[in-house]
């Protein structure tokens, strides 16, 4: 009887072990499950637009389908464009005014980050009719004319027009030549740093045309080699204005075409200024032009009359650091186009402000010590303001809506943690994108008071991945270092099995560039990867150094003139308290990030040496003397006023002290942070007879896409991590 008790527990106690493991193995992430099985991507709405009526609103689906939803129901009311064909990518589609016809943009092969050429077809709904836009080559920023019988379009640097209904194209501008005159587009920098592509814009009835002219004649060519395979590799030169060089002269013209005429619009005799956004008024013969000097510290709105190009100032602002990056929303019209609400940090905080046409402030319209995060609508109708916050906290965003006046306030969104809306036409309906630390996007429909209506995603098998992998959320916290007199944002992610009487390595991630934030209460970038890493025993630690946003223009601005100080300053000082705490390993502290992230980490490791072991860097800045203009004279001023700024914080400037492990990480076809920064870098610590390692991907842009390239990628990085922290 022993015997077989003795052999039952036996056989028992494997059993046990043997699911014990295999759930173990189970519940392991591995770099295969995140990039190249998608285990844990993640699922939301795309390619939305509402349609006229506000009832409806379509959605972009497996890039050949265009759907017709119900906002009311959620359920499919037609299906508006269906292909099955393999060569058939939809990138980007446009209805026209009376939604009678689409605009489809396909197979897009991208110039840049935002910019791509695409074959443009014209579809028409009724008829299921599909045209091309031209059979004389690809275009870009294609757009209908308000009344649809037109669509203006780009190429090789020109402006056309087709005339639908004649068949007719029409060449509008002839001096465009690449690398030298560029109408109707923007060029690198503009397209990079105030995040437009299209320069042309059709006036509301649809007889002209605004538009920009770059000259970047002038501005220096950056060569960068392509690879592509080839036995003789492409040098691709561009133009690319890095901080103190000349940039593009931009003038902003209007095609009459009734006439065949165009005017030149009056924006002064500076020419070294940005033209940062133009609007049309309500009125077709006024247009908005959004002036700034080149320091990027004083900005004028100017209203030009488009039958004779005179112009006059309207607004005036300056800043003693700098005016926050112009986004689209930037003067938004009342529909009558007697008041526009424009948002300013001249109270020390970012807030709106309504003004009537002729420049006069009615009233500031939302006030507090917060800032506001995003613009979402303007109802006209019900003179009705709806925005995007961190009024809560700089942790957390939500939806509200105010009058223009400042009354009402009213919170929309009812979950704590990161809320952004899409409302339709009309402003009757309205989606919510809802993520939190430890939950993906969790999308909602909603009518105008916040009420429920249903949930169109929400993750359910991405969220019982995180279940079955056991993650742990992140923990939220507030550091107090020596140099700051604000408290510093973080979170920290331990091991699921974390035992307070261990020690572990700690991994510290951050991105630390001005006005941007790591640390909220939303769905982390590269959290599966992090999770991975504390399954492995790390903890992982983010700190949002000074400099930040979402904390008012002091704490923003306090790194003015001298990127890098104080953000290294601060990640330093928070890992040497964190290092402090009995669970930490003070002897295995490691910190890496991309981009400004990378820049960041280096100066870590260099200027931390006794802190930090070891440090990743992803396309870092290695000196913003090679950084882009509108970027870095922004935050820096110009080089030639502010040499000690530049220099000082530059890493080329500190090779010397590099004591711990490095891995530097760089794309060759960045255009972006050019690999120049890396190749400078290795040769300055290859002067100093520093060791480090590196690892380049051939042709990749600053993002290093592809899912086996990010796989070998996160494979570098993740070995380089487990034999030196």
């Amino acid at each position: 009887m022993k015997s077989i008790v003795k052999y039952a527990v036996i056989i028992l106690l494997t059993f046990i072990s043997h699911n014990v493991f295999s759930q173990e193995i189970i519940n392991k992430i591995t770099l295969e499950d995140i990039f190249i099985d998608k285990k844990f991507t993640e699922r939301t709405v795309r390619g939305l637009r509402s349609m006229n009526d506000g009832e409806h609103f379509t959605t972009l689906e497996d890039s050949r389908k265009i759907i017709k939803f119900s906002y009311k129901t959620g359920e499919i009311a037609d299906i508006l464009f269906n292909t099955i064909e393999p060569d058939f990518i939809i990138k980007d589609y446009e209805f026209s005014s009376d939604e009678s016809k689409i605009l489809l943009a396909v197979n897009a092969e991208f110039v840049y980050r935002r910019s791509y050429t695409a074959e443009y077809y014209i579809y028409d709904i009724a008829t299921r009719k599909l045209e091309k836009l031209s059979n004389k080559g690809r275009q870009k920023y294609a757009s209908f004319s308000p009344n649809a019988l037109k669509v203006a379009f780009v190429r090789d640097n020109n402006i056309f027009i087709k005339d639908i209904q004649a068949n007719e194209e029409k060449q509008i501008t002839f001096d465009g030549k690449f690398n030298n005159i560029i109408n109707g587009g923007t060029d690198w920098v503009y397209e990079e740093e105030f995040s437009f592509t299209r320069a042309f814009f059709w006036s509301p009835d649809g007889d002209k045309i605004a538009y920009y002219k770059f000259d970047e004649s002038d501005v220096k060519v950056f060569n960068m080699t392509k690879y592509n395979n080839d036995l003789y590799p492409e040098n691709y030169a561009f133009k690319y204005p890095k901080a103190g060089e000349k940039n593009s002269i931009v003038s902003i013209h209007v095609f009459d075409c009734k006439s065949n005429n165009t005017n030149t619009m009056d924006i002064g005799k500076i020419t070294d200024q940005y033209i940062s956004r133009i609007k049309w008024i309500t009125d077709n013969n006024k247009l908005a032009i959004i002036r700034e000097n080149r320091l990027q510290n004083h900005i004028e709105i100017l209203i030009a009359n488009t039958d004779n190009g005179n112009s006059k100032v309207i607004y005036e602002e300056k800043n003693k650091y700098y005016i926050e990056r112009i986004e689209d929303w930037y003067m938004t019209m009342t529909d009558d186009g007697k008041h526009f609400v424009i948002n300013s940090e001249k109270d020390g905080w970012n807030h709106f402000y309504l003004y009537d046409i002729e420049g006069t402030l009615i009233n500031q319209i939302t006030k507090g010590e917060w800032d506001v995060t995003d613009f979402i609508g303007l109802d006209s109708k019900s003179q009705t303001l709806y925005y995007q916050s961190a009024e809560e906290s700089p942790l957390h965003k939500a939806v509200y809506s105010i009058n223009f006046n400042g009354s009402k306030k009213k919170k929309l969104s009812a979950k704590k943690g990161t809320n952004k809306a899409v409302f339709s036409k009309g402003y009757k309906y309205y989606i919510n994108y809802y993520s939190n630390a430890n939950s993906p996007k969790y999308v909602t429909l909603h009518d105008q008071k916040g009420k429920l209506i249903r949930v169109l995603e929400d993750n359910k098998e991405l969220n019982q991945a995180i279940k079955n992998c056991n993650f742990t959320a992140p923990e939220f916290f507030t550091i107090n270092t020596p140099s700051s007199k604000w408290d510093l944002n973080a979170y920290m992610i331990k091991p699921n099995n974390f035992d307070s009487e261990k020690k572990y390595p700690m991994l510290m991630f951050q991105y630390g560039g001005p006005g941007s934030q790591r640390v909220t209460d939303s769905w982390p970038r590269f959290f599966i990867w992090h999770q991975m890493l504390t399954q492995k025993g790390y903890i992982i630690v983010c700190v949002d150094n000074r400099g930040t946003g979402a904390q008012g223009e002091e704490f923003k601005k306090l790194t003015y003139g001298q990127l890098g100080k104080y953000e290294t300053i601060d990640q330093i000082e928070a890992a040497e308290y964190l290092s402090s705490l009995p669970y930490i390993d003070e002897n295995r502290t490691g910190i890496w990030g991309w981009s400004y992230g990378g820049f960041l980490s280096t100066s870590c490791l260099l200027q931390g040496a006794n802190v930090f072991e070891m440090a990743i860097a992803v396309a870092p800045v290695s000196s913003y003397r090679f950084y882009d203009s509108i970027y870095t004279e922004l935050y820096m001023g110009l080089p030639q006023d502010n040499a000690e700024g530049y220099d000082n914080n530059a890493l080329l400037s500190h090779v010397d002290k590099l004591n711990g492990e490095l891995l530097l990480i760089h794309g060759t076809g960045d255009d972006n942070v050019h690999f120049q920064n890396s190749i400078e870098l290795a040769r300055k610590l290859t002067e100093a007879n520093k060791q480090f390692e590196s690892q380049f991907y051939i042709d990749k842009a600053h993002s290093i896409r592809g899912s086996k390239t990010q796989l070998h990628l996160y494979t570098r990085m993740t070995n380089f991590i487990l034999e030196n922290l």
